[in-house]
């Protein structure tokens, strides 16, 4: 089954895309170049049918492979215990933002299950390993950005110290959606905050940038900036 796979995503490679995507990650050198949808026909089509054993045999060569067993895990339908420990196996293999990103994106299931995913979340936020902190604060800001969260992702957030370029920039990321979402706590916590300087002025950045931010507040925002 995986020859064939890998057939497959070798004849919808393209090399136009292929230079794009290389552009766009640039620490990752096995990019075939298949397009997101594509990938995503394939991962609904290998969900169908046994799933179980192509993530068994499931090879890692192309960045595309990685990229389709994060998804064939999004779309597979099993019990909520099952998938969370191929998502546990699946997240040692992430070594980029683009895996990383796309595969929570997928993990819809998290909505009807936050309280199972909070908990599985939390050591991840805690780890050493930098795609592991971005795993579980990317999840944060796909699945926890209410109400009954925002105070808990906040310090959450503010524990995470990791000195990961990517890390970091998740966490400005998140923040940034968080003062989207709800600006008064966010503000609250820029002003008292543990942030290393780095990750706090890229946060003020990514505000500033969001269409949803008047300019009355992007100027304000400016100000806060740490010299």
């Amino acid at each position: 089954m995986e020859k064939t796979i890998k057939e497959q995503l070798m004849e919808l490679a393209d090399p136009e895309y292929r230079q794009f995507s290389a552009a766009l990650i640039p620490n990752i050198r096995n990019i075939l170049g298949v397009r997101l949808p594509e990938l995503h026909k394939l991962a609904k089509k290998i969900a169908k049918s046994d799933w179980r054993a192509y993530l068994a045999q499931a090879e890692n060569e192309f960045f595309e492979e990685t990229m389709l067993q994060g998804m064939v895990i999004g779309y597979a339908k099993a019990d909520i215990e099952e998938i969370l420990r191929y998502i546990a196996d699946f997240v040692p293999k992430i070594d980029n933002w683009s895996v990383c990103d796309s595969f929570c994106s997928g993990l819809k299931f998290a909505k009807t299950n936050k309280r199972r995913v909070w908990d599985f979340l939390q050591p991840y936020l805690a780890s050493e390993n930098e795609y592991d902190v971005r795993f579980g604060v990317v999840m944060l800001l796909q699945y926890y950005m209410d109400e009954e969260h925002i105070h808990s992702v906040l310090g959450l957030l503010d524990r995470v110290k990791h000195e990961g370029y990517y890390a970091k920039m998740a966490v400005a990321w998140a923040l940034s959606i968080c003062y989207v979402k709800f600006p008064e706590p966010t503000m609250a916590y820029l002003k008292n905050n543990t942030l290393d300087d780095v990750t706090y002025n890229k946060a003020l950045q990514k505000i500033t940038e969001s269409y949803r931010v008047d300019q009355e507040t992007k100027v304000l925002i400016r100000s806060m900036k740490r010299k």
